[in-house]
């Protein structure tokens, strides 16, 4: 009989993560890559990376999507399991740390932070629309600096100090790291106040009013930051956890979800082939449906100018279409 194996894609705002997942649960291959604004040929690049990585004598038995992307690319690829990254980062979580206490999860443009008590998450919260809790906050910073971004958190280890940078706004922050520069200040010890005024950032709008317990794991490519690593630790007093396969942990959690709905229905997987992904003309168009008072904004899935899927809808009408 052949092996079954899984596949999660976790689309976020900036990136698209895919791993592949045996029956038991274990890693077989995992991949990221950034979709630069072109999240379809990169969820495409990504499903032509699993077509080469998947293990001869094995066969898809499901395949699930996450993240801001989700509908996107489940239209595309046939997804059988479609979830949010609440669910997928805790999915991801749990199955590495079944005790865990508080996810901290950073991507580009998003962050987000998840409670759990005994192995079950209660509570959770994400980012407003200010950036300056994730990702793209450190690259702005890294830009005006002149500073590849993969230096940041060596920089900010051997910094003898902490420039104290405002936090709470990208603008206010950069006026602060100017004003720092033009008077002296090394740039090691603003690149270690960056971080600790990006943490502070985080703890104050997706950790407001929330009790972090221990073990706290920290996901999401800036889990990948050690200036912001070791800023969590000395704001929180705490010791902080970043899994080995930190940066695809959507994508893991998914994966996992998947294989447990396609498992427990006895369901085949209704995946498209990967040569149909490839050769698909696919776009998106929007509408506004304008036949009630609700005046639904609709997003339209084409193939090759023939409708796929609609969302976006309050009332289920075009999703049924």
């Amino acid at each position: 009989m052949n092996e079954k194996i899984y596949i999660g894609l976790d689309i976020g705002s900036v990136s698209v993560n895919t791993v592949i997942m045996n029956a038991n649960g274990q890693l077989i291959a995992s991949d990221y890559r950034r979709s630069r604004g072109q999240v379809i040929a990169a969820v495409k690049d990504s499903m032509r990376w699993a077509r080469e990585s998947i293990p001869a004598g094995t066969i898809v038995a499901g395949c699930g999507t996450t993240g801001s992307g989700r509908e996107l690319a489940s239209a595309l690829v046939g997804a059988d399991v479609v979830k949010n990254e609440i669910s997928a980062h805790a999915a991801g979580a749990v199955h590495y740390c079944p005790e865990v206490g508080t996810v901290l999860e950073i991507g580009g443009e998003d962050s987000k932070l998840i409670l759990f008590e005994n192995g079950v998450p209660t509570d959770f919260a994400m980012n407003t629309l200010c950036a300056a809790g994730t990702g793209a906050f450190l690259d702005q910073m890294a830009a005006r600096l002149e500073i590849p971004i993969n230096e940041i958190g060596d920089m900010a280890l051997r910094a003898s100090g902490s420039a104290r940078i405002s936090g709470r706004c990208t603008v206010f922050a950069e006026s602060d790291m100017i004003f720092k520069q033009q008077a002296g200040v090394p740039v090691d010890d603003i690149v270690s106040g960056l971080c600790r005024s990006m943490v502070r950032n985080y703890l104050g709008d997706v950790g407001q009013g929330k009790k972090i317990r221990e073990p706290i794991l920290f996901q999401g490519g800036v889990a990948a930051n050690k200036g912001i690593v070791d800023a969590f630790r000395r704001e929180l007093g705490m010791h902080i956890t970043v899994p080995e396969n930190y940066g695809v942990m959507g994508a893991i959690g998914i994966a996992l979800l998947t294989k447990a709905e396609m498992e427990s229905s006895g369901r085949k997987s209704t995946m498209r082939a990967f040569g149909e992904i490839d050769a698909a003309q696919f776009r998106t168009t929007a509408f506004a449906c304008g036949q009630c008072a609700n005046d639904c904004e609709i997003v339209r899935f084409e193939n090759g100018g023939t409708p796929i899927g609609h969302r976006g809808g309050r009332c289920g009408k075009w999703e049924r279409l």
